[in-house]
């Protein structure tokens, strides 16, 4: 589904990728993990086509196609979703306005009618119910006076709406207690297929506890320095990064 090859990556002057190789298959879910400043947040950005950021070599190939030149409405129409550590607010647009042009803007790529008014409300409270969102959420503005734990389960209610090939969760745990990361992990379970993929990006086990995955890749520098198993989170849990990056 997803193949990275030697992508090289920089803000201005300054490069953060520093040839990234990586390859997803449909029904994966992929952890990567690493210190702070080691370009896990760079890499969801530039894997969503964030222009900030500067691709100055190697290869994004999504689902056969290369997406490098792509913008971010055209990604997120290819099947992209990328979760973000900070969901913004957006005063005076509410969840429901927002998330309906957001929808039946995608079906109109696939060449796809609208929702009716009536279709499009039974969907968003079935796919509510994956996060435990109340109604009341549809009718406020985006995020707006939303808790940190409401905002990222706002998040993962858009992605439900949205179904993408491959969802890029990046620190979706930040700040979260226990019961908002079991809600919103569960909600992200409940959308796993054999056809789509995950990559989820964290500092801790604790997540990859809730959302399981099959590989963990360990982002150093701006490169992946080491991939394991599941196990590999329990072993950074207890020893830090050091025995990796000094292997």
């Amino acid at each position: 589904m997803l193949t990275i090859k030697d992508l090289h990556a920089s803000v201005g002057e300054k490069e953060i990728l520093k040839g990234i190789n990586l390859e997803i298959k449909p029904g994966e879910v992929h952890a990567i993990m690493g210190p702070n400043g080691s370009g896990k947040s760079t890499l969801s950005a530039v894997l969503a086509g964030r222009e900030t950021f500067n691709v100055t070599s190697g290869e994004i190939i999504f689902k056969g196609r290369s997406i490098v030149d792509l913008t971010p409405e055209e990604r997120s129409w290819a099947g992209i979703f990328l979760g973000f550590q900070y969901p913004i607010e957006i005063p005076g647009v509410t969840n429901v306005n927002f998330i309906k042009a957001a929808v039946n803007e995608h079906r109109k790529q696939k060449g796809l009618p609208a929702l009716s008014a009536a279709e499009f409300l039974k969907l968003m409270r079935e796919k509510m119910a994956y996060v435990e969102m109340d109604s009341s959420f549809s009718s406020r503005g985006v995020n707006v006076g939303f808790s940190g734990g409401e905002k990222k389960r706002n998040e993962i209610f858009q992605m439900a709406m949205l179904e993408p090939d491959l969802a890029i969760l990046d620190e979706t745990d930040s700040g979260l207690d226990v019961d908002a990361l079991r809600i919103v992990a569960t909600g992200v379970n409940k959308m796993r297929r054999p056809d789509n993929a995950t990559i989820v990006i964290t500092h801790y086990q604790r997540l990859l506890d809730y959302i399981v995955p099959d590989y963990i890749h360990v982002l150093y520098k701006g490169r992946i320095i080491k991939t394991a198993g599941k196990e590999l989170a329990l072993e950074i849990e207890k020893k830090g990064y050091d025995w990796i990056i000094n292997e």
